[in-house]
């Protein structure tokens, strides 16, 4: 299975190209201020690739989702899965999908650090495959400088006892990259506004190979 995945994209979707692939993710950030004008433009972008699979999550800046979730919805075709706290198995694969992060300012999915993140992660179901957060894990691609790490410590705790193949996620364009960590490969994947490609992620058998290189 090969997974094309990409978050951070801000409005500037026709600065990317997007290989082709099994699956499409989309882990947040499609939107700048995140109205509905600008979710449409998104939904019709994501309509026009090809990809049989497209699952996509909310970020912070997609603010549409949060203040107008019906008609956010609407906003996408019937060939995008989008997930909040919420799960899917497309092809088969076990996908658990959630917008939230640790409080950043004051945009869209914040929650104080600590027990409200835990029950949202809480949430997320044994078994899952593949998860897609918008927000990174504490200490893996959430580094902003050499000493500041804004990830969440209950989200790295909860991917430690679920042990999914694979975490997908954005948010921090600092911090690109992808690294294994026990069972699990944990991917930050933004594109920083079409300045970075999206990653192609490669499922075979046990291995998983991002960019062409396998994560060991």
């Amino acid at each position: 299975m090969r997974i094309v995945a990409m978050a951070d994209t801000h409005n500037q979707h026709e600065r990317i190209h997007v290989p082709d692939g099994d699956v499409l993710v989309h882990a947040g950030d499609l939107c700048g201020w995140g109205d509905l004008d600008e979710l449409d433009a998104a939904g019709a972008w994501l309509s026009a690739l090809p990809h049989a699979i497209k699952i996509v999550v909310a970020g912070n800046h997609d603010w549409a989702f949060a203040r107008h979730p019906i008609d956010a919805r609407r906003c996408f075709a019937d060939d995008v899965v989008y997930l909040q706290d919420s799960g899917a198995d497309p092809g088969g694969l076990r996908v658990w999908g959630s917008p939230w992060q640790p409080r950043f300012n004051d945009w869209a999915f914040n929650l104080p650090r600590g027990a409200a993140l835990a029950e949202k992660w809480a949430l997320i179901p044994d078994g899952t495959e593949l998860l897609i957060t918008h927000g990174p894990p504490y200490g893996v691609g959430d580094a902003v400088t050499a000493r500041r790490h804004e990830g969440c410590s209950n989200l790295r705790e909860r991917v430690a006892m679920i042990r999914p193949r694979l975490h997908l996620f954005g948010h921090i364009h600092e911090d690109r990259g992808a690294w294994r960590h026990g069972s699990t490969v944990f991917a930050n994947v933004t594109v920083d506004e079409g300045r970075l490609p999206p990653m192609v992620i490669d499922l075979d058998g046990d291995r998983v190979i991002a960019d062409g290189v396998e994560i060991r």
